[in-house]
């Protein structure tokens, strides 16, 4: 189970409310975080990854969303992952929304959406998989991220396996990179994540997980040196052979980094 902690539904800024979705776990940490957009003073509510296909936690989006006569009028996802939009076609049919991104059509980066008088930016943001964008709200210097930079934790590379919406290392480091400059840049002040608690200082955090991911490069690079013959062998010797509960993630995060360093065991 993930760790306890104050994170919960309820407002993050004016324009911004999470409904926390009853699906906690060791990849998901206090469950999905569904995200309500909405300028004050509008009706027009745009929904950022509906969530699990939960009646209740559906329920729980539409009443958050009808509060003061506000309705929804588009979803968006900020990837395809099914903890993220199992729940797209129960909010379609109580809404009738439209749905961009995921599999459904996809945004161009700098895309500019509107909810009422709302207006939320695209920023691509591939490596955790191949759609994965975020969402910029300029007017709170708010950044929705998906599953690319988590409230805890590191997220997991999905391994490239020809698909197109594989996750890949190299595009990862770059969109750190990128998310660092939009902090620095003075265009991003704060994190509203996929899962965890939201980020109010997020230019450290985004530093270490740099460090972090280079760090866990060095590490699969010795472990190939010194004779590791298989990727279940990498994975015991950087996340030790007791990772059971992680060891799927671990599985996926070292075949991105060996995809990234061009290793290939036949």
């Amino acid at each position: 189970m993930p760790e306890v902690t104050s994170w919960r539904s309820g407002p993050l800024t004016d324009r911004v409310r999470c409904v926390l979705a009853p699906n906690p776990g060791v990849m998901t940490l206090e469950g999905t975080n569904t995200w309500l957009l909405r300028e004050p003073g509008s009706a027009e509510v745009a929904v950022v990854d509906p969530g699990p296909d939960d009646a209740g936690h559906i329920r729980a989006v539409l009443d958050a969303a009808a509060a003061d006569g506000g309705r929804i009028t588009q979803i968006v996802l900020t990837h395809h992952h099914r903890d993220h939009t199992e729940a797209v076609p129960g909010l379609v049919h109580a809404t009738g929304a439209p749905v961009r991104g995921g599999d459904h059509d996809a945004f161009d980066d700098g895309e500019r959406v509107r909810a009422g008088d709302l207006e939320i930016e695209v920023v691509r943001t591939p490596g955790h998989t191949g759609d994965s964008v975020s969402f910029l709200v300029p007017a709170d210097k708010l950044l929705l991220t998906g599953d690319t930079v988590l409230g805890r934790g590191t997220t997991v590379i999905t391994a490239h396996t020809g698909d197109a919406r594989g996750g890949d290392l190299g595009d990862y480091l770059r969109t750190l990179d990128l998310l660092v400059e939009l902090i620095d840049f003075g265009r991003v002040e704060r994190i509203a994540p996929g899962h965890g608690p939201a980020l109010d200082n997020p230019g450290p955090v985004l530093r270490r997980l740099r460090e972090h991911r280079r760090g866990r490069l060095d590490e699969v690079r010795a472990a190939v040196e010194a004779g590791a013959e298989d990727v279940d062998q990498v994975v015991d010797a950087v996340y030790g052979a007791g990772a059971n509960d992680r060891r799927w993630a671990a599985g996926q995060s070292v075949r991105a980094q060996l995809d990234y360093l061009g290793v290939s065991f036949g």
